[in-house]
């Protein structure tokens, strides 16, 4: 059996807004955050799904539920929280300010003083600043690629076993994690660059095949294309 995965990133919170680093660390979701996730809400609530999962992030608690109580047509229980699917660990520099927080990692990678991340990624690419974050965190905790290849590989098996006899569930997870996954199970993507990422309250929608691969099929959708 073939099972449709809708991802959805979380709405916009606290830190978002304050422009600090958020991996596994967590923040509440802001009112803006909160509205724009009705729209995610209400394009959804038509869509029957066999279960509804999340992150175990509060940010992404908070957002399943608020989808789960919207949803008219499908019988959820409780809530299962996957580790799995947490946002990308960034170690030391959690909680910190993000212009302050690239712009070292650009100085560690030799590139001089930026605050742009696209640009720091355009130019390392994305291993490479995987690699620049974690030797730039002064206790080298920051996932690099290898560990984040791990882990999504472990996420994937993970559903693909408690979603063995449904056809369609949701998962709540995080902008970071979710681009990760598109940039290596999208067929728009060469697997080796960057790719835009991913709206609050957006979906991308996956294949997770009865052999246990996984596609992403359509990759950061506005409520209203859904």
């Amino acid at each position: 059996m073939t099972t449709e995965v809708y991802l959805v990133r979380h709405g916009e919170t606290m830190f978002n807004q304050l422009n600090k680093v958020q991996g596994w660390c967590d923040a509440p979701l802001t009112v803006k955050g909160i509205d724009d996730l009705k729209r995610t809400a209400d394009a959804l609530a038509q869509v029957h799904f066999d279960n509804m999962y999340s992150s175990d992030l509060k940010r992404a608690i908070d957002t399943v539920h608020l989808i789960k109580n919207a949803n008219v047509v499908s019988n959820i229980g409780k809530i299962r929280k996957l580790p799995e699917f947490r946002e990308v660990f960034f170690g030391s520099f959690e909680g910190d300010d993000i212009d302050q927080t690239w712009d070292l990692i650009a100085q560690t990678a030799g590139m001089g003083h930026e605050t742009n991340v696209q640009k720091i990624i355009n130019h390392l690419g994305l291993r490479e600043f995987r690699a620049a974050t974690k030797k730039a965190d002064p206790r080298h905790l920051a996932e690099d690629m290898p560990e984040l290849d791990e882990r999504m590989a472990n996420a994937i098996k993970v559903l693909a076993k408690i979603t063995k006899n449904e056809r369609r569930v949701l998962v709540v997870s995080h902008g970071d994690f979710i681009k990760t996954l598109a940039i290596k199970y999208w067929n728009q993507s060469d697997g080796q660059h960057d790719i835009i990422f991913p709206n609050n309250g957006s979906v991308t929608r996956g294949l997770l095949h009865d052999d246990g691969k996984f596609e992403i099929v359509d990759y950061n959708l506005d409520p209203e294309d859904l």
